[in-house]
């Protein structure tokens, strides 16, 4: 049997799933967490390894002579130098599309988090200050209706056209940047270019992939042409905007509000200026991991593993 090695098992599964179906393949050992430079030690022995979001670098990838697969449980592959494993004629496999109704849902809760500021009027209550109020009802902040609003979603793949079905269902109008709009056409979004996708949303919604030509693109000058009751969200790549300069928007008022899922570095140094900025709400990278999604994670990593096995390997990115 093939000896399988999990790098870092503790971030797909921590604890609520099981591993029964990739035990079923080979010989598995799972690391909870691996450290860059220990990726080669720990898998000295390994045919197949898994990883997340440990770094699988090109020195790594030439020190393994057994190393015959590596499968990365996201869709993203960045930790993985995949040119180094091409080199040594090793696939790499993703798992596409399993959090997109995960994504599109935490999307819109920040959405109406910003609008309506649950959490904060909830704990307004617990301290004490609805028992103490003149009035049967008070807001802390202004409260915002989302229908006859714009959303502009940057990328309108298969996240972004999710996002847009729950717009529209919401009443909103839908503008989009794209750069396949032919292909992905969707009947309720009008596609626009970028400009005029920041300047006209009341919501601007960032779907779209980190690449060496769109890293940091969210930047002062582009923040500078939204309505200063403007939002925007982040659940795609934290890079895509430049940090800075989103906190000084805020704390000058260029725009309402942020709320972001992603950040430049995870997790964050304790200086990153989003942490203090004003009006902006901050999740840990959790757009993805509901169990639904998670499940549906595992059961596609051990599908790839499976038919790598059986010699029809699939969801083949390099």
């Amino acid at each position: 049997m093939k000896n399988i090695v999990v790098l870092d098992g503790h971030t797909l599964n921590p604890g609520d799933l099981d591993w029964r179906g990739l035990e079923a393949l080979g010989n598995v050992t799972i690391y909870d967490r691996t450290p860059e430079a220990e990726v080669a030690a720990r898998s000295k022995d390994a045919h197949i390894i898994l990883t997340n979001k440990a770094i699988v670098n090109g020195d790594a990838i030439r020190q393994l002579k057994q190393l015959e697969y590596i499968g990365v449980t996201a869709t993203g592959f960045n930790i993985v130098d995949t040119q180094a494993a091409r080199e040594q004629r090793i696939p790499v496999t993703n798992v596409p599309a399993y959090s997109t109704t995960s994504v599109a849902q935490l999307t819109f809760a920040l959405i109406l988090e910003l609008c309506h500021h649950t959490g904060l009027h909830a704990d307004s209550v617990r301290a004490g200050e609805w028992s103490s109020s003149k009035d049967f009802s008070y807001w802390k902040t202004p409260l915002t209706e989302l229908a006859g609003s714009t959303l502009g979603i940057v990328g309108l793949g298969q996240i972004g056209q999710a996002v847009a079905r729950i717009a529209l269902a919401f009443g909103m109008k839908v503008i989009a940047n794209h750069k396949h709009p032919d292909r992905d056409e969707m009947h309720g979004v009008t596609f626009v270019d970028l400009a005029t996708c920041f300047r006209e949303a009341d919501v601007v919604s960032l779907h779209c992939p980190l690449n060496p030509g769109n890293k940091e693109f969210v930047n002062a000058a582009l923040l500078a042409t939204m309505k200063p009751t403007a939002f925007i969200i982040n659940t795609s790549r934290g890079p895509l905007i430049q940090e800075a300069d989103l906190a000084n928007a805020l704390e000058k008022g260029v725009i309402a509000g942020a709320a972001l899922d992603v950040l430049s570095s995870e997790p964050p140094a304790a200086g990153n200026p989003l942490i203090s900025a004003p009006n902006t709400i901050i999740t840990p990278h959790i757009a993805w991991a509901t169990q639904a999604a998670r499940r549906r994670l595992m059961q596609t990593t051990v599908d790839n593993v499976k038919a790598f096995l059986e010699g029809t390997p699939k969801n083949i990115i390099n």
